[in-house]
């Protein structure tokens, strides 16, 4: 008779990652809309982008009426020791409580103990896992001691996932889990993974490329059966991330490499229906990607620096719309470029809302004021803006923000 497979524990209110493809943490393009499509073409769970400890300390938990979201927002750190009357607050995470209930993973970038459950006690009740980023090779995360900086500081790593599983996994009775990237050596992998393993963990990721390695560089996955035999040893789930391209080759891989899910990062993030399996009729046209993912942006109100990003990801460069609008500046133009009229008047709402329609009339009356000090044979360089103007536009710009607010931005 043969026994089975350890497992650890699945809490009660967390999600067990096996048999899964998912959509992995990505810090632009895991933003409310694209998990939200994400979900709509079939991902089994989506990882929200990595948010640092610090930029989440300090926010505050609302709802928002007009996007049925939950916000998490605080004054900007700008330097100002006493914030203006006025002053808006920014918004830092954003979920939906409904649409991506119980399938929603909080990424948090850390590297303090006493830090990461601080900032995971914020968000525990409104997500189904936290996950640890110690896999992030750019210098934003390294140099704080963050991300794969974590995989040279095994000990500091341990910690942290310890006082995430007691304080904040059995408190809120869901998952804590590690996302790492392969070490030097595959005796200096395993050896991780085994520590990592026993600090209570549900769930650990592996990225099948060392912290030096581009992601053109072809994804190592020769290490992969050693760490998933380690994984099912110690009763922890396994995925694998790296060249990941739809859910089929996802679970050819899984079957391969005998882990437990996949997660799928550039090929989303370019077309999230990558998500649906080619018997139920695979890739969708960017055309109707496209126009599904400015409905999600819209209904939550999403900020319009990250939709005009991924709308550069999802549309082709060669598509005649594409510099179009790469050159828009509201929700309306958006539409009306790519001739979604049924989405017009909720896209005059939400510009309006976000200031959008307002900050496009100035920029006009700027253009025009410029054209008139040419004729006048003055230089527009010479006219200053007033101070105010110059502090706002210069915020807009991050300047003056702190690392870890733009990081989690």
């Amino acid at each position: 008779m043969t026994s089975m497979p350890k497992r650890v524990p699945i809490p009660r209110n967390g999600v067990d990652y096996r048999g899964t493809v998912v959509l992995a943490p990505m810090v632009r393009s895991g933003e409310l809309p694209s998990r939200l499509l994400a979900i709509q073409y079939g991902a089994d769970l989506v990882w929200g982008p990595e948010t640092v400890d610090r930029a989440l300390i300090g926010t505050t938990r609302h709802h928002n009426p007009h996007t049925q979201t939950i916000d998490f927002t605080r004054l900007p750190s700008n330097g100002s020791r006493i914030p203006k009357q006025d002053q808006k607050e920014s918004l830092i995470y954003r979920l939906h409580p409904t649409r991506e209930q119980g399938l929603l993973i909080f990424q948090i970038g850390t590297s303090s103990p006493t830090l990461a459950v601080q900032a995971a006690k914020l968000v525990a009740g409104d997500v189904a896992g936290i996950d640890v980023n110690a896999g992030c090779p750019k210098p934003f995360s390294t140099s704080g001691g963050m991300g794969a900086a974590l995989l040279k500081t095994p000990d500091l790593l341990a910690s942290i996932l310890e006082a995430l599983v007691k304080e904040v996994g059995e408190v809120w009775e869901i998952g804590i889990s590690v996302k790492i990237r392969l070490l030097d050596t595959p005796e200096e992998t395993e050896a991780l993974v085994r520590r990592l393993c026993g600090t209570g963990i549900t769930g650990l990721t592996i990225h099948c490329r060392t912290t030096p390695m581009r992601p053109r560089e072809r994804a190592l996955r020769e290490q992969l059966g050693m760490i998933a035999r380690v994984c099912r040893e110690t009763g922890v789930a396994c995925l694998m991330n790296g060249d990941v391209e739809d859910r089929d080759q996802a679970l050819q891989l899984i079957q391969k490499f005998g882990v437990d899910g996949a997660m799928i990062a550039t090929k989303a993030e370019a077309n999230p229906s990558c998500f649906r399996a080619k018997a139920e009729g695979g890739l969708l046209p960017w055309r109707e990607v496209t126009r599904e993912y400015i409905k999600a942006a819209l209904e939550v109100e999403n900020r319009w620096g990250n939709t005009k990003f991924l709308l550069g990801q999802l549309m082709p460069g060669k598509a005649p719309e594409y510099k179009k609008v790469a050159g828009s500046k509201t929700y309306v133009e958006v539409c009306e470029i790519l001739n979604l009229e049924g989405l017009l008047d909720q896209a005059r709402d939400v510009d309006g809302r976000l200031g959008l329609a307002a900050r496009q009339i100035k920029a006009i009356e700027k253009a025009k004021s410029n054209q008139s000090a040419r004729a006048a044979g003055q230089n527009p360089a010479r006219i200053r803006s007033s101070p105010s103007e110059t502090r706002h536009l210069l915020a807009e710009r991050g300047v003056g923000i702190t690392p870890a607010l733009a990081m989690g931005s």
